[in-house]
């Protein structure tokens, strides 16, 4: 299957079902639950960039959170969810937030204002636990669906996940296209990462095989739209 490459600015959101509720694969690379009015984004990974030049010296453009921040803003605009649940890894590490900008923090508030606020807890920031706004919390359920950062060893149908940042390869006609993906089956679904400054883990690596033994469907996110291609028509890299 072609993925067109030249960006097109629409929101087309195939549905899926899992343990019985709704989901719409959003353009945006978040999880939209229209029966709830959630959305779902997974692994931001604010302030990656100054993570690495405080830690290393090493020196990324300073501006993944600005961007990272500005993509959810977009989504919750038009979405306008009454609750955001930002399932882990939402710093890229506990001094993420010390480190944010006066104006990145400002619109996070703005963002959280009037609507529910969810920081599902991850393995980069496990120890924030308060000064960045909204609630905290290990895992939380929504309707017939677990939501929880790192996928469970033996999960229960309805899971979704995050932590792996799932991407897909396709080839064709000599090239090779590489997305950020969903990837479901009918017990779970991982996220992709939502961050821009993230990386990914192509789904056809040993990893995925674990947590998907009988298959899966991979939702590449390209442009325009979200294109559900089978695990067969994947490429390692």
């Amino acid at each position: 299957m072609a993925l067109p490459l030249k960006l097109e600015k629409t929101h087309k959101t195939p549905g899926a079902t899992l343990a019985g509720e709704t989901l719409a694969l959003d353009l945006s690379g978040g999880l939209w639950l229209p029966e709830h009015r959630t959305l779902v984004v997974s692994d931001l990974h604010l302030e990656k960039g100054s993570a690495f030049a405080a830690r290393s010296g090493q020196f990324l453009p300073p501006y993944d959170t600005r961007e990272t921040l500005a993509c959810l803003h977009e989504a919750v605009a038009r979405l306008d969810p009454a609750c955001v649940v930002a399932l882990g890894d939402s710093f890229h590490d506990a001094q993420g937030p010390d480190r944010l900008a006066v104006e990145d923090r400002a619109l996070i508030a703005v963002l959280q204002e009037g609507r529910d606020w969810v920081w599902i807890t991850g393995n980069h920031d496990r120890a924030i636990q308060d000064g960045i706004g909204g609630r905290f919390a290990d895992l939380l359920t929504i309707g017939g669906l677990t939501l929880r950062h790192e996928p469970a060893d033996k999960p229960e149908i309805g899971e979704v996940a995050g932590h792996y940042h799932p991407v897909g390869k396709v080839a064709m006609r000599g090239r090779a296209v590489r997305r950020r993906c969903f990837v479901l089956d009918a017990t779970r679904l991982v996220m992709p990462a939502f961050g821009s400054l993230t990386g990914g883990l192509n789904v056809r690596s040993e990893t995925f095989e674990k947590l998907f033994p009988g298959g899966f469907t991979a939702h590449l996110i390209g442009d325009g739209r979200v294109f559900a291609i089978a695990r067969t028509m994947l490429t390692r890299e």
